[in-house]
């Protein structure tokens, strides 16, 4: 376990970096001494994996050393002092942010829940907090299978159910991905046995499907020379799949994605020249060309994908990026340089967030095609507005309504809903125009007096569809009433919505 392996990863490789990851390493290494894991290893092995994991993520000197220290306080009993004294506050902050409360105050569901919440607290003023939790949680599944049976169950499906989903929402999604396929066989091993027979029926079949079709496409590129820097076949992975065979009635002929292939090119140009020369080769499947690089999901990946008829019987989706879209699409926030809370100034005097929004994008009037804008909520921090949401969960919620809230508003899946002037802002699904107002601003929000959704009057307790455009009709007299309560679906509508009653009364 070599210093170098993790040094080597770092982007910055200033002395006073390397330094302050090396004395981690050190003071890790002796605090850990005799310390085992389930598996007999020595658990200082977890510690460099861990910071292996978020050096590679591309994070700073102080959260890798935030990697090496995170199980200091809580399992070797080191004071918060001598981190502070030794590594500074700022790696303090972030080994304290990933700390379960302790035994004596808090125990069983309770000391969990308090745990997350602190953890989702500290995450909403530095998204280091965040990225040292999901490499620590990674490296956790990739040894599962030495953990007692009856914890492998809980932190399997805490992982697909929360962890895995905010590697996503933070367009982690090589962490994701893995999260999910380590996870799968431990939460629901019957499910997951039933989509390997399904998958490995098929495998050798769809494989050298999937190699003839490649090559085809390879030759129609070159015969309309469009440049390509690399290409790449894919197999869909056992958890996407059971999602989409679980809602497709487990029939494997409704899923038009299992066989892909990633196609990279230079720029923007060459994406949209990629996708005309397949068109003009193969067949698209109506409805399933999806511009991803206009309209970025909300967790900013960007892309073209289509699905086309190869001619054999079967179909392929061909998904078409730039070398910086792949990376971002693999690393998301983490490609980033600065994960904390500040404001940046900006000309004329407005500010602008240095890391921008993950909740919604203005592409009508991008400086580059596909880039993010910011929401109007979203100035003043360099932290997602989603994720400070999460730091500003109720505190009085109980147990129940707050695993319920994180479930529902922040890892269900997701709609796109546009504004009449283009603006985009993603929701849970069944969300309503109430929901959408209040996302827009508290004020929008507390003065509404209806809805257009597609230009139609609607009752505000109407669900919102994926691609709605949604017109918010406010009057200055407009005041909240408690039946809102009951329309609203997301945390943040309500909270609000109490917080307007309450000034009222």
């Amino acid at each position: 376990m070599p210093l170098h392996e993790i040094t080597d990863l770092m982007r910055s490789q200033k002395v006073g970096d390397i330094a302050l990851v090396g004395k981690a390493y050190a003071f890790a290494e002796e605090a850990h001494k005799g310390h085992k894991r389930y598996s007999g290893e020595p658990y200082f092995l977890h510690l460099h994996e861990t910071a292996k994991l978020i050096a590679e993520l591309g994070a700073d000197a102080p959260a890798v050393a935030a990697g090496l220290l995170h199980d200091s306080i809580e399992d070797v009993s080191v004071k918060p002092e001598t981190i502070k004294k030794e590594f500074g506050s700022d790696v303090l902050m972030l080994v304290e942010g990933v700390t379960k409360l302790g035994h004596l105050r808090y125990s069983g569901v309770d000391r969990y829940s308090e745990s997350m919440r602190r953890l989702f607290i500290a995450s909403s003023k530095d998204l280091r907090v965040l990225i040292v939790k999901l490499c620590d949680r990674l490296h956790n599944m990739r040894t599962l299978q030495h953990v007692p049976k009856q914890k492998q169950l809980r932190i399997a499906k805490e992982t697909l159910e929360i962890y895995a989903p905010i590697a996503y929402r933070l367009g982690i999604r090589k962490v994701n991905r893995e999260l999910e396929e380590l996870s799968f066989p431990f939460a629901y091993p019957a499910e997951f046995e039933r989509v390997r027979k399904l998958l490995n029926a098929k495998k050798s079949e769809l494989l050298k499907k999937l190699d003839k079709f490649h090559k085809s496409v390879l030759k129609g590129f070159a015969r309309q020379h469009v440049p390509i820097i690399s290409t790449e076949e894919r197999l869909k992975g056992h958890y996407s799949l059971y999602m989409k065979l679980r809602n497709r009635e487990w029939d494997f002929e409704k899923i038009y994605d299992i066989l892909a292939i990633r196609v990279v090119v230079k720029n923007i140009e060459d994406c949209y020249r990629a996708l005309g020369a397949i068109h003009g080769i193969w067949r698209p499947l109506p409805g399933r060309i999806k511009d991803y690089i206009a309209f970025p999901k909300p967790n900013g990946y960007r892309s073209l994908h289509t699905t086309v008829f190869t001619g054999s019987g079967g179909v392929v989706e061909i998904q078409i990026r730039t070398e910086e879209m792949h990376r971002e699409s693999e690393y998301g926030v983490a490609l980033h340089a600065d994960y904390k809370e500040q404001e940046r100034p900006q000309k004329h005097g407005s500010k602008k967030t240095f890391f921008g929004s993950l909740i919604s994008w203005r592409g009508k009037s991008a400086p580059e095609k596909g880039k993010a804008l910011l929401h109007v909520e979203d100035v003043g921090s360099g932290v997602p507005a989603w994720v400070r949401q999460l730091g500003d969960l109720d505190s009085t919620m109980d147990e129940q309504e707050f695993w319920e809230h994180l479930r529902e508003d922040f890892f269900k899946n997701r709609i796109f809903i546009f504004t009449p002037k283009g603006d985009v802002v993603d929701l849970p699904t069944d969300s309503t125009s109430l929901d959408f107002a209040y996302a827009i601003h508290s004020d929008i929000g507390d003065h509404l007096v209806g809805a257009k959704v597609n230009g139609k009057l609607v009752s505000i307790d109407t669900r919102l569809q994926n691609g709605d455009i949604v017109e918010i009709l406010t009057r200055k007299d407009a005041r909240v009433t408690s039946k809102w309560l009951t329309v609203a679906k997301t945390s943040i509508a309500k909270k609000h919505i109490r917080n307007a009653l309450s000034k009222l009364k």
